[in-house]
Protein backbone atom coordinates (compact mmCIF):
# COMPACT_ATOMS: atom_id res chain seq x y z
CA UNK A 1 0.00 0.00 0.00
CA UNK A 2 3.03 2.03 1.14
CA UNK A 3 4.85 1.61 -2.21
CA UNK A 4 1.68 2.73 -4.27
CA UNK A 5 1.62 5.75 -2.62
CA UNK A 6 4.87 6.61 -2.88
CA UNK A 7 5.12 5.52 -6.09
CA UNK A 8 2.18 7.87 -7.15
CA UNK A 9 3.91 10.78 -5.15
CA UNK A 10 6.73 10.17 -7.23
CA UNK A 11 5.03 10.77 -10.57
CA UNK A 12 3.61 13.75 -9.18
CA UNK A 13 6.90 14.83 -8.44
CA UNK A 14 8.39 14.11 -11.67
CA UNK A 15 5.73 15.66 -13.34
CA UNK A 16 5.80 18.63 -11.79
CA UNK A 17 9.93 19.37 -11.93
CA UNK A 18 9.77 17.93 -15.25
CA UNK A 19 6.97 20.34 -16.84
CA UNK A 20 4.79 22.37 -14.82
CA UNK A 21 7.44 23.78 -12.47
CA UNK A 22 9.91 25.23 -14.94
CA UNK A 23 7.61 26.03 -17.72
CA UNK A 24 5.38 28.54 -14.88
CA UNK A 25 9.12 29.87 -14.23
CA UNK A 26 9.98 30.90 -17.82
CA UNK A 27 6.17 32.03 -18.32
CA UNK A 28 6.75 34.61 -15.49
CA UNK A 29 10.48 35.06 -16.01
CA UNK A 30 9.16 36.36 -19.46
CA UNK A 31 6.89 38.52 -18.63
CA UNK A 32 8.86 40.45 -16.04
CA UNK A 33 11.82 40.67 -18.59
CA UNK A 34 9.23 42.30 -20.93
CA UNK A 35 7.34 44.51 -18.73
CA UNK A 36 10.89 45.47 -17.08
CA UNK A 37 12.43 46.13 -20.44
CA UNK A 38 15.48 43.70 -19.49
CA UNK A 39 15.78 45.11 -15.98
CA UNK A 40 18.33 42.28 -15.27
CA UNK A 41 20.75 43.62 -17.84
CA UNK A 42 19.81 47.02 -16.82
CA UNK A 43 20.65 46.93 -13.12
CA UNK A 44 23.90 44.97 -13.55
CA UNK A 45 26.00 47.87 -13.27
CA UNK A 46 23.54 48.74 -10.57
CA UNK A 47 24.31 45.74 -8.47
CA UNK A 48 28.02 45.88 -8.76
CA UNK A 49 28.58 49.47 -7.85
CA UNK A 50 26.07 48.40 -4.76
CA UNK A 51 28.25 45.44 -3.60
CA UNK A 52 31.46 47.03 -4.27
CA UNK A 53 29.94 50.15 -2.22
CA UNK A 54 29.33 47.87 0.93
CA UNK A 55 32.33 46.15 0.66
CA UNK A 56 33.90 49.65 1.35
CA UNK A 57 31.56 50.16 4.11
CA UNK A 58 31.68 47.80 6.85
CA UNK A 59 30.23 49.13 9.31
CA UNK A 60 26.48 48.49 10.26
CA UNK A 61 24.16 50.51 8.43
CA UNK A 62 21.71 50.13 10.99
CA UNK A 63 19.05 47.58 12.49
CA UNK A 64 19.93 44.37 11.30
CA UNK A 65 22.82 42.52 9.82
CA UNK A 66 25.40 43.54 7.26
CA UNK A 67 23.99 42.98 3.63
CA UNK A 68 26.92 41.48 2.25
CA UNK A 69 26.76 38.98 5.39
CA UNK A 70 23.39 38.26 4.19
CA UNK A 71 24.05 38.56 0.43
CA UNK A 72 26.82 35.10 1.01
CA UNK A 73 24.08 34.11 3.43
CA UNK A 74 22.28 33.49 0.63
CA UNK A 75 24.49 32.24 -1.86
CA UNK A 76 25.73 29.88 0.60
CA UNK A 77 22.51 28.62 0.49
CA UNK A 78 22.41 28.08 -3.29
CA UNK A 79 25.31 27.34 -4.18
CA UNK A 80 25.64 23.34 -3.59
CA UNK A 81 25.98 19.77 -4.55
CA UNK A 82 23.56 20.67 -7.61
CA UNK A 83 26.31 23.07 -9.01
CA UNK A 84 28.33 20.11 -9.01
CA UNK A 85 26.30 16.55 -9.54
CA UNK A 86 23.32 17.69 -10.18
CA UNK A 87 24.24 20.50 -12.94
CA UNK A 88 26.25 17.62 -14.72
CA UNK A 89 23.46 14.96 -14.73
CA UNK A 90 21.48 17.28 -16.86
CA UNK A 91 24.15 17.43 -18.87
CA UNK A 92 24.70 13.72 -19.00
CA UNK A 93 20.51 13.38 -19.62
CA UNK A 94 20.07 16.41 -21.92
CA UNK A 95 23.35 16.89 -23.70
CA UNK A 96 25.35 19.71 -24.28
CA UNK A 97 22.06 22.27 -25.37
CA UNK A 98 21.58 21.87 -21.51
CA UNK A 99 24.02 24.40 -20.72
CA UNK A 100 22.32 27.01 -23.31
CA UNK A 101 18.46 26.23 -21.03
CA UNK A 102 20.87 26.66 -17.66
CA UNK A 103 21.71 30.50 -19.22
CA UNK A 104 18.00 30.87 -20.40
CA UNK A 105 16.61 29.99 -16.64
CA UNK A 106 19.36 32.16 -15.07
CA UNK A 107 18.48 35.26 -17.04
CA UNK A 108 14.97 34.65 -16.53
CA UNK A 109 14.95 33.39 -13.32
CA UNK A 110 16.82 36.06 -11.75
CA UNK A 111 13.69 38.48 -12.08
CA UNK A 112 11.91 36.29 -10.21
CA UNK A 113 14.28 36.28 -7.42
CA UNK A 114 14.36 40.05 -7.73
CA UNK A 115 10.80 40.27 -6.91
CA UNK A 116 10.44 37.98 -4.50
CA UNK A 117 12.96 39.26 -2.36
CA UNK A 118 11.70 43.21 -3.25
CA UNK A 119 8.32 42.20 -1.77
CA UNK A 120 9.67 39.70 1.13
CA UNK A 121 12.05 43.01 2.28
CA UNK A 122 8.54 45.54 1.82
CA UNK A 123 6.46 43.65 3.91
CA UNK A 124 8.91 42.27 6.66
CA UNK A 125 8.75 43.44 10.20
CA UNK A 126 11.12 43.65 13.05
CA UNK A 127 11.48 41.23 15.64
CA UNK A 128 12.19 40.65 19.21
CA UNK A 129 15.89 39.60 18.34
CA UNK A 130 17.33 42.80 16.84
CA UNK A 131 16.36 41.61 13.33
CA UNK A 132 13.89 41.69 10.97
CA UNK A 133 11.22 38.62 10.50
CA UNK A 134 10.11 38.74 6.18
CA UNK A 135 10.57 37.10 3.03
CA UNK A 136 7.90 35.18 1.37
CA UNK A 137 5.77 34.33 4.79
CA UNK A 138 4.75 37.72 4.41
CA UNK A 139 4.54 38.18 0.92
CA UNK A 140 2.07 35.12 0.52
CA UNK A 141 -0.11 36.85 3.74
CA UNK A 142 -0.57 40.10 1.61
CA UNK A 143 -1.16 38.39 -1.67
CA UNK A 144 -3.72 36.61 -0.65
CA UNK A 145 -5.46 38.62 2.25
CA UNK A 146 -5.56 35.01 4.13
CA UNK A 147 -3.03 34.47 7.56
CA UNK A 148 -3.31 30.57 6.97
CA UNK A 149 -1.42 30.39 3.30
CA UNK A 150 2.04 32.18 5.35
CA UNK A 151 1.32 29.35 7.98
CA UNK A 152 1.17 26.74 5.23
CA UNK A 153 4.46 28.34 3.52
CA UNK A 154 6.23 27.92 6.60
CA UNK A 155 4.98 24.26 7.49
CA UNK A 156 6.64 23.68 4.33
CA UNK A 157 9.39 25.61 4.89
CA UNK A 158 10.32 23.45 7.79
CA UNK A 159 10.23 20.52 5.76
CA UNK A 160 12.05 21.46 2.91
CA UNK A 161 14.97 23.29 5.02
CA UNK A 162 16.13 19.89 6.23
CA UNK A 163 18.15 19.07 3.79
CA UNK A 164 18.57 15.33 4.49
CA UNK A 165 19.60 14.28 0.87
CA UNK A 166 22.76 16.77 0.69
CA UNK A 167 23.64 15.93 4.86
CA UNK A 168 23.27 12.05 3.72
CA UNK A 169 25.59 12.36 0.73
CA UNK A 170 28.00 14.42 2.63
CA UNK A 171 28.25 11.84 5.91
CA UNK A 172 28.67 8.93 3.74
CA UNK A 173 31.40 10.51 1.48
CA UNK A 174 33.74 11.45 4.46
CA UNK A 175 33.18 7.99 6.16
CA UNK A 176 34.11 6.33 3.22
CA UNK A 177 37.23 8.50 1.88
CA UNK A 178 38.15 9.30 5.34
CA UNK A 179 37.49 5.93 7.36
CA UNK A 180 36.08 7.25 9.57
CA UNK A 181 32.73 5.60 11.60
CA UNK A 182 30.06 6.60 9.72
CA UNK A 183 27.67 7.90 13.33
CA UNK A 184 30.77 9.85 13.93
CA UNK A 185 30.87 12.19 11.19
CA UNK A 186 27.04 12.02 11.73
CA UNK A 187 27.03 13.34 14.98
CA UNK A 188 29.75 15.85 14.58
CA UNK A 189 28.25 17.18 11.39
CA UNK A 190 25.27 17.56 13.37
CA UNK A 191 26.68 19.32 15.81
CA UNK A 192 28.72 21.31 13.92
CA UNK A 193 25.43 22.30 11.61
CA UNK A 194 22.92 22.95 14.46
CA UNK A 195 25.95 24.95 16.81
CA UNK A 196 26.00 27.27 13.30
CA UNK A 197 22.53 28.14 12.95
CA UNK A 198 21.25 28.70 16.46
CA UNK A 199 23.46 31.40 16.52
CA UNK A 200 21.36 33.48 14.33
CA UNK A 201 21.99 35.40 10.71
CA UNK A 202 25.18 37.03 12.28
CA UNK A 203 27.22 33.71 12.84
CA UNK A 204 25.22 32.01 9.37
CA UNK A 205 26.42 35.02 7.57
CA UNK A 206 29.98 35.12 8.71
CA UNK A 207 30.69 31.55 8.59
CA UNK A 208 29.48 31.82 4.51
CA UNK A 209 31.28 35.15 3.85
CA UNK A 210 34.45 33.67 4.77
CA UNK A 211 33.89 29.95 3.58
CA UNK A 212 31.93 30.70 0.08
CA UNK A 213 34.28 33.17 -1.72
CA UNK A 214 37.82 31.54 -1.34
CA UNK A 215 36.36 28.09 -1.98
CA UNK A 216 34.48 29.31 -4.92
CA UNK A 217 37.12 31.05 -6.14
CA UNK A 218 39.36 28.54 -5.71
CA UNK A 219 37.25 25.88 -7.35
CA UNK A 220 36.51 29.05 -10.66
CA UNK A 221 40.25 29.59 -11.18
CA UNK A 222 41.01 25.80 -11.83
CA UNK A 223 37.86 25.77 -14.10
CA UNK A 224 38.71 28.41 -16.17
CA UNK A 225 42.51 26.99 -15.88
CA UNK A 226 41.27 23.75 -17.58
CA UNK A 227 38.75 25.47 -19.66
CA UNK A 228 41.87 27.31 -21.04
CA UNK A 229 43.47 24.18 -21.96
CA UNK A 230 40.82 23.77 -24.41
CA UNK A 231 40.81 27.20 -26.33
CA UNK A 232 40.24 26.91 -29.92
CA UNK A 233 37.98 23.67 -29.14
CA UNK A 234 35.56 26.50 -27.65
CA UNK A 235 33.94 28.24 -30.49
CA UNK A 236 32.73 24.53 -31.96
CA UNK A 237 32.11 23.72 -28.49
CA UNK A 238 29.33 26.51 -28.35
CA UNK A 239 28.27 25.77 -31.95
CA UNK A 240 27.19 22.42 -30.65
CA UNK A 241 25.22 23.41 -27.66
CA UNK A 242 23.14 26.30 -29.64
CA UNK A 243 22.72 23.30 -31.77
CA UNK A 244 21.70 20.85 -29.82
CA UNK A 245 19.31 23.49 -27.27
CA UNK A 246 16.97 23.09 -30.09
CA UNK A 247 17.62 20.12 -31.98
CA UNK A 248 18.74 17.28 -29.66
CA UNK A 249 21.58 14.93 -29.02
CA UNK A 250 21.66 11.41 -29.82
CA UNK A 251 23.77 8.59 -28.63
CA UNK A 252 26.21 10.33 -26.50
CA UNK A 253 28.45 8.10 -24.40
CA UNK A 254 26.34 6.69 -21.41
CA UNK A 255 22.16 8.14 -22.16
CA UNK A 256 20.67 6.97 -25.12
CA UNK A 257 19.83 10.19 -26.89
CA UNK A 258 18.04 13.84 -25.66
CA UNK A 259 15.82 15.60 -27.50
CA UNK A 260 15.19 19.67 -27.43
CA UNK A 261 12.40 18.96 -24.84
CA UNK A 262 15.14 16.96 -22.58
CA UNK A 263 17.61 19.19 -23.03
CA UNK A 264 14.67 22.11 -22.21
CA UNK A 265 13.83 20.60 -19.22
CA UNK A 266 17.31 19.31 -17.45
CA UNK A 267 18.56 22.73 -18.35
CA UNK A 268 15.69 25.17 -16.69
CA UNK A 269 14.81 22.89 -14.03
CA UNK A 270 18.59 21.93 -12.61
CA UNK A 271 19.39 25.43 -12.83
CA UNK A 272 16.20 26.68 -10.90
CA UNK A 273 16.78 24.20 -7.94
CA UNK A 274 20.56 25.37 -7.79
CA UNK A 275 19.33 28.69 -7.80
CA UNK A 276 16.75 28.43 -5.52
CA UNK A 277 14.36 30.30 -7.43
CA UNK A 278 10.95 30.25 -6.61
CA UNK A 279 11.38 28.18 -3.22
CA UNK A 280 10.72 31.21 -0.85
CA UNK A 281 13.82 30.94 1.33
CA UNK A 282 15.99 33.10 -0.54
CA UNK A 283 13.89 35.96 0.77
CA UNK A 284 13.16 35.21 4.28
CA UNK A 285 17.62 34.86 4.69
CA UNK A 286 17.68 38.74 2.74
CA UNK A 287 15.11 39.97 5.12
CA UNK A 288 17.52 40.45 7.79
CA UNK A 289 19.65 42.93 5.84
CA UNK A 290 20.62 46.26 7.45
CA UNK A 291 20.05 48.01 4.30
CA UNK A 292 17.75 51.05 3.94
CA UNK A 293 16.93 50.63 0.48
CA UNK A 294 14.85 47.62 -0.76
CA UNK A 295 16.25 47.82 -4.17
CA UNK A 296 19.89 47.45 -2.84
CA UNK A 297 19.30 44.55 -1.50
CA UNK A 298 17.20 43.19 -4.20
CA UNK A 299 19.51 43.55 -6.76
CA UNK A 300 22.31 41.92 -4.95
CA UNK A 301 19.57 38.60 -5.35
CA UNK A 302 19.57 38.89 -8.70
CA UNK A 303 23.56 38.78 -9.00
CA UNK A 304 23.63 36.09 -6.52
CA UNK A 305 21.51 34.25 -8.92
CA UNK A 306 24.94 35.38 -12.09
CA UNK A 307 27.11 33.82 -9.46
CA UNK A 308 25.80 30.57 -9.17
CA UNK A 309 25.09 30.24 -12.92
CA UNK A 310 28.61 31.20 -13.29
CA UNK A 311 29.30 28.13 -11.33
CA UNK A 312 27.11 25.82 -13.10
CA UNK A 313 29.01 27.26 -16.38
CA UNK A 314 32.05 26.37 -15.40
CA UNK A 315 31.41 22.79 -14.48
CA UNK A 316 29.45 21.90 -17.53
CA UNK A 317 32.23 23.25 -19.67
CA UNK A 318 34.91 21.54 -17.48
CA UNK A 319 32.61 18.83 -18.22
CA UNK A 320 32.49 19.06 -21.92
CA UNK A 321 36.08 20.41 -23.09
CA UNK A 322 37.23 17.18 -20.58
CA UNK A 323 34.76 14.86 -22.54
CA UNK A 324 34.08 12.34 -19.27
CA UNK A 325 30.80 13.06 -18.91
CA UNK A 326 29.62 10.81 -22.11
CA UNK A 327 32.26 8.25 -20.94
CA UNK A 328 30.59 5.16 -21.44
CA UNK A 329 30.28 3.16 -18.97
CA UNK A 330 29.08 6.60 -17.41
CA UNK A 331 30.91 8.20 -15.03
CA UNK A 332 29.22 9.39 -12.13
CA UNK A 333 28.13 12.95 -12.31
CA UNK A 334 30.31 13.89 -9.07
CA UNK A 335 33.48 12.28 -9.67
CA UNK A 336 33.27 13.52 -13.99
CA UNK A 337 34.52 17.11 -12.43
CA UNK A 338 36.80 15.30 -10.14
CA UNK A 339 38.62 13.18 -12.74
CA UNK A 340 38.58 16.29 -15.33
CA UNK A 341 40.26 18.92 -12.54
CA UNK A 342 42.65 15.72 -11.83
CA UNK A 343 44.32 15.64 -15.41
CA UNK A 344 45.50 19.19 -14.65
CA UNK A 345 45.75 19.04 -10.36
CA UNK A 346 47.02 16.68 -7.62
CA UNK A 347 45.27 15.89 -4.67
CA UNK A 348 41.69 16.11 -6.06
CA UNK A 349 40.61 13.10 -3.90
CA UNK A 350 40.99 15.57 -0.99
CA UNK A 351 40.58 18.88 -2.19
CA UNK A 352 36.93 17.52 -3.89
CA UNK A 353 35.49 15.99 -1.07
CA UNK A 354 36.25 19.18 1.16
CA UNK A 355 35.20 21.45 -1.45
CA UNK A 356 31.79 19.34 -1.30
CA UNK A 357 31.66 19.70 3.15
CA UNK A 358 32.14 23.41 2.16
CA UNK A 359 29.24 23.72 -0.45
CA UNK A 360 26.79 21.21 1.66
CA UNK A 361 27.90 23.12 4.80
CA UNK A 362 26.73 26.11 3.87
CA UNK A 363 23.70 25.61 2.03
CA UNK A 364 22.83 23.41 4.95
CA UNK A 365 23.12 26.44 7.76
CA UNK A 366 21.68 28.65 5.26
CA UNK A 367 18.41 26.56 5.16
CA UNK A 368 17.93 25.59 8.66
CA UNK A 369 18.17 29.19 9.68
CA UNK A 370 15.25 29.85 7.09
CA UNK A 371 13.68 27.03 8.90
CA UNK A 372 14.01 28.03 12.39
CA UNK A 373 12.49 31.50 11.24
CA UNK A 374 9.99 29.89 9.91
CA UNK A 375 9.47 27.73 13.31
CA UNK A 376 9.60 30.46 15.27
CA UNK A 377 6.59 32.35 12.92
CA UNK A 378 4.33 29.33 13.87
CA UNK A 379 4.72 29.47 17.91
CA UNK A 380 7.12 32.11 18.67
CA UNK A 381 7.73 30.08 22.11
CA UNK A 382 8.34 26.54 21.29
CA UNK A 383 8.59 26.42 17.75
CA UNK A 384 12.52 26.83 17.47
CA UNK A 385 12.40 23.70 20.18
CA UNK A 386 10.36 21.78 18.13
CA UNK A 387 12.30 22.30 15.20
CA UNK A 388 15.61 21.79 16.57
CA UNK A 389 14.25 18.27 17.92
CA UNK A 390 12.64 17.44 14.53
CA UNK A 391 15.57 18.69 12.24
CA UNK A 392 18.02 16.86 14.87
CA UNK A 393 16.28 13.33 14.28
CA UNK A 394 14.97 13.71 11.10
CA UNK A 395 18.83 14.74 9.47
CA UNK A 396 20.10 11.50 12.02
CA UNK A 397 17.99 9.06 11.06
CA UNK A 398 17.41 9.40 7.56
CA UNK A 399 21.44 9.41 7.10
CA UNK A 400 21.45 5.93 7.89
CA UNK A 401 18.58 4.63 6.01
CA UNK A 402 17.81 5.27 2.41
CA UNK A 403 16.80 9.08 2.58
CA UNK A 404 14.73 8.78 -0.79
CA UNK A 405 11.70 9.10 1.12
CA UNK A 406 12.49 12.16 2.91
CA UNK A 407 13.66 13.59 0.15
CA UNK A 408 10.28 12.69 -1.76
CA UNK A 409 8.74 14.51 0.48
CA UNK A 410 11.80 17.73 0.70
CA UNK A 411 10.71 17.74 -3.33
CA UNK A 412 7.08 17.63 -3.02
CA UNK A 413 7.04 20.66 0.00
CA UNK A 414 9.13 22.15 -2.84
CA UNK A 415 6.71 21.96 -5.83
CA UNK A 416 3.96 23.24 -3.20
CA UNK A 417 6.50 26.64 -2.13
CA UNK A 418 7.51 27.42 -6.07
CA UNK A 419 3.24 27.30 -7.18
CA UNK A 420 2.00 29.61 -3.91
CA UNK A 421 5.03 31.59 -3.94
CA UNK A 422 4.65 32.77 -7.73
CA UNK A 423 1.50 33.17 -7.55
CA UNK A 424 1.66 35.39 -4.64
CA UNK A 425 4.44 37.30 -6.87
CA UNK A 426 2.27 37.24 -9.59
CA UNK A 427 -0.77 38.94 -7.71
CA UNK A 428 1.97 41.80 -6.58
CA UNK A 429 3.05 42.34 -9.70
CA UNK A 430 2.04 45.95 -9.37
CA UNK A 431 4.10 46.63 -6.19
CA UNK A 432 7.48 45.43 -7.86
CA UNK A 433 9.37 48.57 -8.92
CA UNK A 434 11.80 48.68 -11.70
CA UNK A 435 12.79 51.28 -12.16
CA UNK A 436 16.69 52.44 -11.14
CA UNK A 437 16.47 55.97 -10.38
CA UNK A 438 13.71 54.84 -7.62
CA UNK A 439 15.27 53.78 -4.64
CA UNK A 440 12.19 52.37 -2.10
CA UNK A 441 12.19 52.82 1.29
CA UNK A 442 12.08 49.57 3.67
CA UNK A 443 9.02 49.78 5.74
CA UNK A 444 9.44 49.84 9.13
CA UNK A 445 6.70 47.06 9.31
CA UNK A 446 3.76 44.99 7.55
CA UNK A 447 0.43 46.10 8.04
CA UNK A 448 -1.57 43.31 9.32
CA UNK A 449 -4.05 41.22 6.78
Amino acid sequence: MFDSIFDCLSRIDAFFWSYLGFSCIALLGCYFTIKSNFFQIRALPAALRTFWGFMKNNASLGTGTHPLKVFFSSVGGMIGVGNIAGIVTALQIGGPGALFWVWIAAFLGSLIKYSEVFLGLKYRVANQKGGYDGGSIHLLRRAFQKKWVGTAACVLMCIYAAEVYQFSVLSHCIATNWEIEHYIVVLALLILILYTVLGGIKRVGKICSWLMPFFTAIYLLMGFYVIGHHLPELPALFGEVLSSAFTGSAGLGGFLGSTMILAMQQGISRSVYSSDIGIGYDSIIQSETSAVQIAQQARLSMLGVFIDNLVCTCTLLIALTSGFWNASPMIESAMVIQKALAVHFPWQSVFMPIFIFVLVYTTMISYLFAGFKCARFLHPRYGEKVYLCFAATFLFFFSFFDPSKALLAMSLAGCSLVCLNLTGIFRLRREISFELEEETPLLPEAQEV
